[in-house]
């Protein structure tokens, strides 16, 4: 295990000090929840386009990506492609309709067009979502910097932890969003030193790492064959538009950066450019990956024993190839990584909290009070998460995998829920709440019977096709059950928007 480096420690402090000295900085401004939860709706769109680009790439593109692209090819970019197709077809609608429509939540939305269970429904399905990632992010970031510096696993989950929660809980949603600039541009440094040593330290330079990746089909985006039951180009195109309209339409994480432009215009930009940089981050990670792959092959250099997994292999070349220090410019952006995307969902949970629970039962409670259940709920969620990861760590799964899979069931169809809202005059409560129980039962089986590793075996009623698609149809499924039940109840309630 590489020995504790003492300037890539100081890179790393020196990284968690800016951060929450972001949040000190804003600390004075949150006095009520209109600047808590969306910043006084007064953000540059730049600044909103590298929030959301940092709310997008979390601390698992810096080793799934390159690790994907190492072991195999580029068919992980495949769905991150996907939100250039989400955004021509719904960016200009949904964004100043989400301006227009709702104060704080997204999922207000779904409480005009269904009544409040179905908002419910909706705030609940992603708390458990984002929760659920929450935990596994940093348990992610701990094992993969305790793999490179030899640090203790659970010290990394702690204190990373504490002080994202420290300028997330004093600095409100604008302490997020410009520590998520800050991001923005350490992300990119990481990327060029990674990729310049990876490039220039083997024999034959850019050239020679190139040329040998492409003559083994590593820049390959994978089979296009019509095969659902694997990872086919289809298939991976169908899951990433699925999951890109999810976010973009229904995730309080992404329509609540739409908040807090100064205007529709300034909304709609930074949109733009947040999706913009995506893609060529995705694509220089798969480079990475590539030109690891490259670089061992070029240098004859052999890993370790206990590299079994291509996830390993980029982190162990950063512990061993860069210089003291250097190597922190990396880990710096991965922690940061890890940090914007549990800041963000704090914050939105504290949203969701407060907006969509906390008020159904106190109506009439002031700003005040509001604002201080929302730091309540976000202080209890980040200490939950600290210990989900913890566990995590020390854990094989058991609890923990049917955790997961009970909130991957139960957190399904919110972009079937928002397309059938948005598109369908006749869409009514009946129907919808149709559509969300087909959606649960169908995600249920699905989850609980696919793969090689089966929860519950079926035989040849196990669902058939990739994991990867079971979201897609489960989108679909609502839609369609929704709109059928629908037409059955075809009477509106009163009260209901049409």
């Amino acid at each position: 295990m590489p020995n504790l480096r003492w300037l890539d420690l100081l890179v790393m402090l020196a990284y968690l000090s800016a951060m929450v000295a972001v949040g000190i900085h804003f600390s004075r401004r949150q006095t009520n929840t209109e600047t808590y939860f969306v910043a006084r709706r007064s953000i540059p769109s730049w600044a909103m386009g590298l929030s959301l680009l940092a709310t997008l790439i979390t601390s698992v593109t810096f080793i799934a990506y390159p690790g994907a692209a190492y072991g195999e090819n580029w068919s992980l970019l495949v769905p991150g492609l996907m939100v250039i197709v989400v955004l021509a077809l719904v960016g200009t609608v949904v964004v100043p309709f989400y301006r227009r429509e709702v104060g704080m939540s997204a999922y207000e939305y779904f409480g005009k067009r269904f009544g409040r269970p179905t908002r419910m429904y909706a705030s609940l399905a992603f708390s458990l979502t984002h929760f659920s990632k929450m935990g596994f992010v940093f348990y992610l970031l701990a094992l993969t910097i305790h793999s490179m510096t030899g640090w203790n696993t659970d010290l990394v989950i702690l204190v990373a932890g504490a002080a994202t929660l420290v300028y997330t809980l004093i600095g409100g949603l604008e302490a997020v969003i410009w520590t998520d600039v800050v991001q923005g541009f350490v992300l990119w440094a990481g990327i060029v030193v990674s990729l310049a040593f990876l490039l220039f330290l083997p024999p034959g330079g850019p050239g020679a790492v190139i040329s040998l990746a492409w003559e083994n089909h590593k820049f390959s985006l994978g089979s296009l064959r019509p095969d659902f039951s694997r990872a086919t180009v289809p298939v991976l195109a169908i899951y990433g538009f699925f999951w890109y309209l999810q976010r973009y339409t229904a995730d309080q994480t992404v329509v609540q950066r739409y908040l807090v432009a100064k205007s529709d215009r300034g909304a709609l930009k930074g949109v733009a450019l947040g999706a913009l940089l995506c893609v060529p981050v995705w694509t220089l990670f798969m480079l990475i990956g590539s030109c690891t792959w490259s670089f061992y092959r070029l240098t004859g250099e052999r890993l370790p024993a206990f590299i079994t997994k291509p996830d390993q292999v980029f982190p162990y070349f950063l512990s061993t190839h860069l210089p003291a220090g250097v190597a922190g410019l990396f880990m710096a952006p991965l922690m940061g990584a890890a940090m914007a995307a549990l800041a963000s969902d704090l914050n939105c949970l504290g949203v969701v909290g407060v907006e969509d629970f906390y008020r159904a039962f106190r109506p009439q409670s002031s700003d005040r009070t509001r604002l201080r259940v929302g730091k309540a709920i976000i202080a209890v969620c980040g200490i939950l998460c600290m210990c989900l990861a913890v566990v995590l760590a020390h854990s094989r799964g058991g609890a923990l995998s049917m955790w997961f899979s009970a909130s991957a069931i139960v957190a399904g169809g919110l972009a079937g829920l928002f397309l059938l809202a948005f598109l369908s005059k006749r869409a009514n409560r009946q129907g919808i709440y149709a559509g969300i129980a087909a959606c649960i039962l169908f995600t249920g089986w699905a989850t609980l019977t696919v793969g090689q590793k089966k929860i519950v075996d079926l035989g040849r009623f196990n669902f058939p096709w990739s994991d990867l698609m079971i979201g897609a149809v489960g989108h679909v499924m609502l839609v369609v059950v929704g709109y059928s039940a629908s037409l059955l109840f075809s009477r509106r309630q009163p009260g209901e928007a049409g």
